[in-house]
Formats: C-alpha cells, structure tokens, sequence
C-alpha cells in the first residue's frame, strides 16, 4: 500500500512540473521557491536632467533593497488586480512598452488624475504598494505614505488640479504636466500656491504598475530632495498681497517659472478711454462714469479689479486706461457710453507673461519690471508681443508694502513643454 501511495504522489509531482514555465522546472531550488519582481532599469526612472540622475540611481537601488519577497509566478495577476494589462509570463520585456500598453497607460492617467484631489481620488490598483514618490520637499517610498499625502493636501490646501499633457518618454515611463492651486487656509489671508511642472512616471515591467513617480517644479533648478531651494520657493508663495474680494478676469497658469507666470485668459469685454502714461489716472473718472450709470440705460455695473493700462508701443507711450466688465456681459448686452471718451471693446485673451509686485507703482519701477520681464521671457526662448499691460488691483488708500501690482505681455506662439 505505502508503495502505490509513494507512486501515486511520484506521479502528481511529474504532472504539476509539467505544467510549470520551462525556466522555473529547471532553475535551483532556491530560486524555485522565491522568485524576485524586476527591479526597474535606468530607462525606468526619469533622468531628464543631470541633477536628477542622483535621485533616478536612488530610486532604483531603493526598489532593489525593497522588492517584495514573495513566491509569485511570472505573469500571476497582483492581488488586488491591475488597471493595465500585466506583460505575458517568460516575454522579453526589455524593449519597453509596447504602443498599445502605453496608449492605455496614458488614457488611464488622463481619466484617473483629475480625481487626485477630489471625493473619487486615485485608483490605488494602479500603483505597486512600494511605489516611490519624491518632490523637492517631500518624500513616500509605499503607496500609503503616497495617498496619506494627498489626503494632507486635501485638508491642508484645497489644491485644484488641472492635466495638460500625458505621454511617453521613456521606455518604461510616462510623464505628465500639470498646474497645482492651493489656498493654504491655516494663514488668515489664505495665500494663493501655485506650482506647475512635470510628473515623471516609471512603470513596472512586470506588473504595468507605477511604481516610482518623481515631480519636477518649473520655478526651481535644484529638484533633488531635500531641497532648500523649493523650501523657499513655498515660504515666498505665502507672502501677502492684498486682492479686492470683487472679480477678476479668469485666467489659469500654465507655468510659473522663477520669477513669472504664463498665463492663459479667456476673451473679456472692456470699457477703454485714452490715457496719459502707465501709471497715470487719466481717463479713469470716464471709464468708472461709465459703470456706475453715466450710460445710455443708466444702468449701473458691477465694478471688478484690476483696473489695467495698456501701452501698446515699444516705448510705452500710447496709453489706454481699462477696466474689466463682469464676465457674465458681453458686449452686445451692454449698455452705449453717453460719451465718446468711452469705447466698449472685447479683449481677445491669450497667454500673457506676469510679473507680480508690491509697492507704489511709479512710472520708473514700472518701466524697469518691464524691462526684466522681457530679457528673461527673450532668454527663455519666448515671443513677447511689443508693448504691456499694467495691472493695479488696490485703491490709493491701500499700504504700499501690500500692494498688488502685475506687469503682463502677451505672448506669440507659446506652447507648453
């Protein structure tokens, strides 16, 4: 009897060695038993840029030492399922993503990070449990830490969320460029947090999970963790400026770089009168006429901030005084100017440059923001129409230390990297 049985179990052995990968029948036994996820390669991790190089050789070595230690068969589905496909047991997976697995990665991140911030949040099954997240001044290495953050941001912040591009980079990585708008509501004023730059994605070869995610701020050089440099990029973010809680033409940013922002507005209908110089007040009393009823129904219009001038020249000499009408006018449902010194007119949008200062804005500090403004924007590659704009958003009683004051010039042919 124990002879058929020991035959009986000899047999069963034989057919469920059959039925295993022909590299596992004959690896030792050693490597039977424990069977290692691939850590990710170089081309895994974003390296962009030399400074990153460091924090890409980190994040692999990190992966290596923390790799789950599980018997799992290649090609087995992970626990808790993935939202991409998983690569075929025993493929070569050497040669990256394959179109379609990116196309499907890409169309994921496009529907999945909108809710990042939001009720719905991120799908978890998307991310290996020791994914890596690093930005400069934080740091996660397990998917807990990694939503544990999120979920401080939501509290902390109230951060809005916008996606502007999702695509491939590298052979096993996706890369994302966003905008970031926090309110941080612990300081009474509430500052306004804007960030913008790239999320650099490694994807696992084994499962298609994101398993490192690596953020790069466009208003920094140093984007290794710990950096001091983004430390005090926040710290600068909080100062106070004092913004009239009346409206304002909408606008989103696209990327603020080290000391200005491009922005995108939307069309906005003006009322426009002649003025004198940039920082002059001339033509502003028929303007404000105009809103508070000095028109043909003697209808009074809500008054919004900034109020803007406008040099439409080189030398900043052919001067307009604006201010914007609410967004909810336009220019067909307003009402005439019982004065030819008042001109109703739309303001197309576009993508502007910005440059946000404090203090009384005199015709000389003007001039020199403007200035600065357009060597860098010049040194940065861009194309700054002539002329500029500039926005004053307090009256005269307002401290100056507080003052918000903008420099804008709109911009030709800008698209984002």
């Amino acid at each position: 009897t124990n002879h058929r049985e020991k035959q009986s179990a000899k047999r069963k052995t034989r057919a469920w060695r059959e039925e295993l990968p022909t590299q596992f029948q004959t690896a030792p036994m050693a490597t039977r038993l424990l069977i290692h996820l691939p850590a990710p390669t170089a081309a895994a991790v974003p390296t962009t840029s030399p400074r990153l190089r460091k924090t890409a050789a980190a994040l692999t070595a990190s992966y290596r030492r923390h790799r789950p230690r599980l018997a799992v068969l290649a090609g087995a589905a992970p626990s808790g399922g993935a939202v991409a496909p998983a690569a075929p047991a025993g493929e070569n997976r050497g040669a990256g993503l394959t179109p379609a697995e990116a196309q499907r990665l890409e169309e994921f991140l496009k529907a999945d990070l909108p809710h990042l911030f939001d009720d719905v949040g991120i799908d978890r099954s998307a991310y290996d449990d020791r994914v890596r997240f690093r930005d400069p001044i934080t740091r996660y290495d397990d998917i807990d830490g990694y939503l544990a953050n999120i979920r401080l941001l939501k509290v902390i912040f109230r951060p809005d969320f916008y996606l502007h591009d999702v695509k491939q980079t590298g052979p096993y990585e996706i890369t994302t460029r966003w905008t970031m708008v926090m309110k941080f509501s612990l300081l009474p004023w509430k500052p306004e947090l804007v960030f913008t730059g790239l999320s650099i994605m490694g994807v696992n070869p084994q499962n298609l999970k994101f398993c490192s995610h690596v953020d790069i701020w466009d208003s920094i050089q140093n984007n290794e963790y710990f950096s001091f440099e983004g430390l005090v990029e926040v710290f600068k973010q909080l100062r106070y400026y004092k913004t009239p809680d009346i409206e304002t033409p909408s606008y989103l940013v696209l990327k603020k770089a080290a000391n200005y922002e491009v922005r995108k507005y939307p069309p906005f209908a003006v009322a426009e009168a002649k003025g004198e110089k940039l920082t002059g007040s001339s033509g502003f009393n028929n303007v404000t006429g105009y809103i508070f009823g000095k028109n043909a129904s003697s209808e009074k219009i809500a008054m919004t901030t900034p109020v803007f001038t406008q040099a439409s020249d080189d030398k900043l000499s052919d001067v307009s005084i604006q201010i914007a009408l609410p967004m909810n006018k336009d220019l067909n449902s307003l009402p005439a100017p019982n004065t030819e010194a008042v001109t109703l007119r739309k303001v197309e949008g576009g993508i502007a440059a910005v440059k946000k200062f404090s203090g009384r804005p005199e015709e000389e500090i003007v001039a020199k923001k403007e200035k600065e403004l357009r060597s860098q924007l010049l040194k940065d590659g861009l194309k700054p129409q002539q002329g500029c704009m500039l926005a004053r958003y307090n009256d005269p009683s307002t401290k100056d230390f507080v003052k918000r004051n903008e420099v804008l010039i709109w911009l030709n042919d800008f698209t984002l990297e």
